[in-house]
């Protein structure tokens, strides 16, 4: 099984660690992993800013790098959202092209998933000591319906506790572009998110999208919690934090 990676502008730039982190979960599970080297962005961010100019040249980038794959993952829900969801909309005045976003939409997969649903693993090779509660990022739940595929995983944990949190699927704030354009709503939604999160009492706020945890963590930080541990879900499987 070839799996093309999709690592997402984030992970490359603010936390490499969530794609090693990835690739090694894919491995183990017998996956033949691939990181075509010229990509860059799913184009989300101009096509939710009405770009549509921009994001059709990357949504043409991304088939061409990625259509010749069995399956694209990404550590994302809203880079994969774009892809699975909104690529076949870009091109509803091309058909050839749409034909080719219907194809690529079908085969690509949130990394948990993929994990969870595609190749069902039973063993991660990650340990945590503690308790973690999970944010639920809009695009993961709302546009893919993720919410127990990340769960499943965890419980696969030696030593893990989930608490859940109030609201956990309610917006942290992030929103891509939302938070530049609409910071004091973001800033409010982002201390409502911390003050749930933080009321459980858990050693770390775990979840799937890394905008959402950068964002979730520079408002504990300014808030002055030093403490509770922001982790992506694929960091805490793989081992690669405790």
């Amino acid at each position: 099984m070839r799996v093309g990676f999709f690592v997402t502008c984030l992970t490359d730039l603010m936390r490499p660690s969530v794609a090693f982190a990835s690739i090694k979960l894919l491995k183990l599970a017998g996956c033949e992993v691939a990181v075509p080297g010229s990509q860059t962005c799913c184009g989300q961010p101009a096509y939710n800013s009405g770009d549509r100019k921009t994001s059709l040249a990357l949504a043409r980038k991304v088939l061409d790098e990625f259509e010749g794959f069995d399956y694209v993952v990404a550590p994302s829900g809203s880079c994969a959202g774009m892809i699975k969801v909104h690529y076949p909309k870009l091109f509803e005045d091309d058909p050839a092209n749409r034909a080719r976003a219907e194809r690529l939409s079908e085969r690509t997969h949130e990394l948990t998933d993929f994990l969870a649903n595609v190749l069902r693993i039973e063993h991660v090779p990650g340990r945590f000591a503690g308790s973690i509660t999970y944010h639920d990022s809009c695009s993961s739940y709302r546009e893919l319906g993720i919410y127990d595929e990340p769960r499943r995983l965890l419980a696969k944990l030696p030593g893990l506790e989930l608490r859940e949190m109030d609201e956990s699927m309610t917006c942290c704030g992030f929103g891509g572009t939302f938070s530049l354009k609409f910071g004091e709503i973001s800033s409010r939604l982002a201390d409502d998110k911390c003050g749930n999160a933080c009321a459980t009492g858990a050693d770390a706020i775990v979840g799937g999208d890394l905008g959402c945890l950068l964002n979730i963590e520079g408002r504990l930080r300014r808030r002055g919690d030093r403490k509770t541990k922001v982790l992506h879900i694929a960091e805490v499987l793989a081992g690669e934090k405790d």
